[in-house]
């Protein structure tokens, strides 16, 4: 329920006993939306909701598949990974003098190659980018719901994302 004040602090009711419509701008205080207007809003959250959903299952379900192909790709080429201990093992795929895509150069050209190690990086890059995207769609979904303030705010943490990403690799 709004909490309307006049000048002297008493609550202000019109006649009719419905809340007057009153302009609240720059007050920090919100109108009370009309049943049809609040129907509208709760619709335009729902489609927001989904789609963020929909973002969200796709970029794990995209990643899981790339990841799944690049470890069939890499167990196709390479059966001797399946060996637990032995010459090539799980310790020596993951020490650090294994050859492995440090840079997107790197990575596309392993992707080019048809190496299982590159299609698998894809996937965790897909899996890592998966959140970005889905703060890209609350701006766009913040801009639909003609909610300023929030569509800077959200903006502004994009743009730290993604310059994070920048400045982790200089």
């Amino acid at each position: 329920m709004t909490d309307v004040t006049g000048p002297t602090g008493t609550p202000q009711q019109p006649a009719s006993g419905e809340p007057a419509p009153q302009d609240y701008r720059g007050s920090g205080r919100r109108r009370r939306l009309s049943p049809q207007e609040a129907l509208v809003m709760a619709q335009k959250v729902r489609r927001v909701e989904l789609a963020i959903s929909l973002v969200l299952r796709i970029g794990v379900v995209v990643s899981v598949v790339i990841i799944a192909a690049g470890l069939v790709v890499m167990l196709a080429h390479h059966a001797d990974y399946l060996a637990i201990r032995g010459p090539v093992s799980y310790e020596t795929l993951t020490s650090t003098s294994t050859p492995f895509p440090h840079s997107f150069a790197t990575l596309w050209h392993s992707i080019a190659q048809g190496e299982g190690q590159g299609i698998i990086l894809l996937g965790v890059l897909t899996l890592i980018l998966t959140p970005v995207l889905r703060v890209a769609v609350g701006v766009l979904s913040f801009v639909y719901e003609k909610d300023t303030p929030m569509a800077l705010v959200t903006l502004l943490v994009l743009a730290l994302l993604v310059g994070s990403f920048f400045l982790a690799g200089a």
